[in-house]
């Protein structure tokens, strides 16, 4: 049997699931390597920054993790362009690639111990060559993933982008539990927080032998598809609007990624007095719950519209963040932790589910990557990088434990207000 991913081209079904399954796997273990650091910066912090001021430790410490959103726009545009002039392919390799360095240079780093401040310049250097390659690999592996889909369902397809970033959530928090549960605290500081990352560098062989099987998606080999010469200018000039919604509507989805998920670590530590270990836990639930919940809300969607299910999802999670957040903070344990996780993680993905497919909507197949890696990488370098550092400030000028979630509510009025401005072309074709 086959089916169309675009009129006119028709794709078996066995060739469709290939190439899905194949660019899930491969963006997982690409995610896994870029946000395994904000899982472990507690640790981190107490290896390469002087032991005697613990905040600034971790304020400094956050700062190199969000230091590799300054290249996400960078890479955005290179890996962007690139893909919109030589293929999904193409770019998709060059990203596991530069990933894998960065990992590398993460998993080997000496510590303050040993060499002094520049242990941290190596980690600075390794954040900004992932954020590099992480720049790239949005806009790619959402247009691959679209456009292999059946028209009908490209908000489950493009779901599995989420999916596979929730996969990396589930895989560093079981790192974490791991590590934690089995490893004395001596060795977990000592040595055990680099085990992910070593872990991590299987990025190279095993993602690029999973890229190197892949087949150019049909809507871009298409000689009917309409390659332009300057992307980059073309995508601003023609598509300015896209790219502007696309941004806000990633606001709230970054936010809440960075917040909710990564910074959650962290912040259960070292403000609610929650150990390590039931903080990985909570978060590996959470992250489940994301990674199973992105493919139905994707597929909802497909069915109620893009736009209808993204409004309804973020007006509930402005409404429901603070509360729990006051209610977490009432009554700090692993329990209430693990619900409040879990229903927003449920929100969560009712929102990022569909969000790849509405974004990758707005622009056409020749300017795809470009558009789409332009609008998530802007606003995830400016709300999602620095949220842990955000947010930290935020609590220690407020006094307030409960200030992350102001900014998760916020993050959320931004993107409602976006997205009724958005036409949804769910169901319309794009190419």
């Amino acid at each position: 049997m086959t089916v169309a991913s675009s009129p006119g081209i028709a794709v078996s079904d066995a060739k469709r699931r290939h190439a899905i399954v194949a660019a899930t796997i491969g963006n997982g273990l690409e995610w896994f390597d870029f946000t395994v650091f904000g899982f472990f910066a507690a640790l981190i912090s107490k290896q390469f920054f002087p032991k005697e001021d613990p905040l600034n430790a971790i304020l400094l410490t956050v700062t190199i993790y969000g230091v590799g959103f300054f290249m996400r726009p960078v890479g955005a545009i290179v890996l962007g362009v690139y893909a919109d002039r030589s293929g999904r392919k193409a770019a998709l390799t060059v990203t596991i690639l530069a990933m894998a360095l960065g990992t590398a240079l993460l998993g080997f780093a000496p510590t303050y111990s040993q060499a002094g401040v520049f242990g941290a310049v190596i980690l600075m250097l390794a954040r900004l060559i992932q954020g590099f390659s992480a720049g790239g690999e949005v806009g790619s592996a959402t247009s691959y993933l679209v456009e292999y889909a059946k028209p009908g369902e490209r908000g489950l397809a493009a779901s599995w982008q989420q999916t596979s970033q929730a996969l990396a959530v589930v895989l560093g928090g079981l790192c974490g539990v791991a590590i934690t549960q089995f490893l004395p605290q001596e060795a977990v500081e000592s040595w055990g927080w680099r085990v992910p990352f070593w872990f991590g560098l299987l990025i190279g062989p095993v993602g690029l032998y999973i890229r190197a099987r892949l087949d150019e998606t049909p809507v871009f080999a298409a000689e009917t598809t309409r390659k332009s010469q300057s992307p980059l200018l073309e995508t601003l000039s023609e598509h300015g609007r896209g790219v502007a919604s696309g941004f806000g509507v990633t606001i709230l989805w970054t936010v809440c990624t960075y917040v909710l998920l990564f910074y959650m670590p962290l912040y259960v530590e070292k403000f609610l007095s929650i150990p390590a270990k039931d903080a990985f836990v909570s978060t590996t639930l959470g992250g489940l719950v994301l990674m199973f919940g992105c493919p139905v809300a994707g597929k909802v969607s497909d069915r109620i519209g893009r736009k209808t299910l993204l409004l309804m999802a973020a007006c509930a999670i402005g409404v429901v963040v603070i509360p729990l957040f006051a209610w977490l903070n009432a009554n700090p344990t692993l329990p209430v932790l693990i619900v409040v996780q879990m229903v927003l993680g449920f929100l969560l993905a009712a929102f990022t589910g569909p969000a790849p497919a509405l974004l990758a909507e707005q622009f056409p197949a020749g300017l795809r990557s470009t558009g789409l890696s332009l609008a998530y990488n802007f606003a995830v370098t400016l709300f999602g990088g620095f949220a842990a550092l955000i947010v930290t400030l935020l609590i220690e000028k407020t006094g307030l434990k409960i200030a992350p979630s102001f900014y998760v509510a916020a993050a959320a009025l931004v993107s409602i207000v976006t997205l009724t401005t958005m036409r949804d072309r769910t169901g319309e074709p794009i190419d």
